[in-house]
């Protein structure tokens, strides 16, 4: 796997978890107008998914280059998943919303297609 694709599917990645964590607090929830209320449950297990995305996204780096430079390029991704989440829920919640499971499942499926 080259570091290019490395960094783009952690980044994906980071910025999927970043945007679900987001989607679990009342808040950016709201801004959703959903039909679906945002119970305990429903916010646990936001947190949840949120957080196994964010650290499936340290796989990739790792695997392109290696362990203690592929942290600092994890970190890296986290911050910019983290900075695209932050703007865009601030510009447009609804396609934030969207995109993050979408960029999810692509992610994922060439992430295990290429390795």
């Amino acid at each position: 796997m080259t570091t290019l694709m490395a960094s783009l599917l952690a980044w994906a990645l980071a910025f999927a978890g970043m945007a679900i964590l987001a989607l679990a607090m009342e808040r950016h929830h709201g801004t959703l107008n959903c039909r679906l209320d945002l119970t305990p449950w429903r916010c646990r297990m936001l947190r949840a998914g949120g957080v196994l995305l964010l650290a499936t996204a340290a796989g990739p780096c790792v695997q392109a280059w290696g362990g203690q430079v592929g942290m600092v390029a994890w970190l890296g991704c986290l911050s910019a998943g983290a900075l695209l989440t932050v703007a865009g829920l601030a510009v447009m919640p609804r396609v934030v919303a969207v995109a993050a499971p979408a960029a999810t499942l692509a992610a994922l499926s060439v992430w295990f297609w290429v390795a």
